[in-house]
């Protein structure tokens, strides 16, 4: 995981729709940069669900909210349809962003140990720096939690 005070890696990723995100393209805008797993699963939908219903109050305090994963840019399209989501889901399917960002690491699973993204969200601010990081996010409470660093 990367150190609070650093500058955050630019990076350049399409979203659901192709069109592509630079890092850059939101200086002085605070960022919430998320990573997590795979589209479509349980606590995936539970964390973009969250951020989606908050989306409102997100944008009331100048802040954007960036998900990644390394699915690729047609399955973010369907997960947008499919829940609604109002927010920006960048594929990284060559887990560039993923490796630069170090939350592809070793997980178990059931005794069995794969490579993988690790849930993690980023709090960078209006100059790219990262001003909170944390790899050990419950889906569930990650927006409300991000919400409370914004206030």
């Amino acid at each position: 995981m990367l150190e609070v005070g650093v500058k955050a890696p630019d990076f350049e990723l399409p979203d659901q729709n192709g069109k592509i995100h630079r890092l850059s393209d939101y200086t002085g805008k605070k960022v919430i940069l998320y990573f997590y797993p795979k589209d479509n699963t349980a606590g995936c939908t539970k964390q973009a669900c969250g951020f989606s219903e908050r989306y409102p109050q997100f944008t009331e305090k100048g802040a954007v909210i960036l998900g990644v994963s390394k699915d690729s840019v047609s399955s973010h399209k369907r997960f947008e349809e499919k829940y609604g989501l109002t927010f920006t889901l960048l594929a990284d399917p060559e887990r560039k962003v993923i490796e630069a960002y170090d939350v592809w690491k070793e997980k178990k699973n059931y005794g069995k140990v794969s490579m993988g993204v690790v849930r993690t969200t980023y709090l960078i601010d209006e100059q790219g720096i990262i001003i909170k990081a944390n790899d050990k996010v419950k889906a569930a409470d990650d927006p409300e939690n991000m919400l409370k660093e914004l206030a």
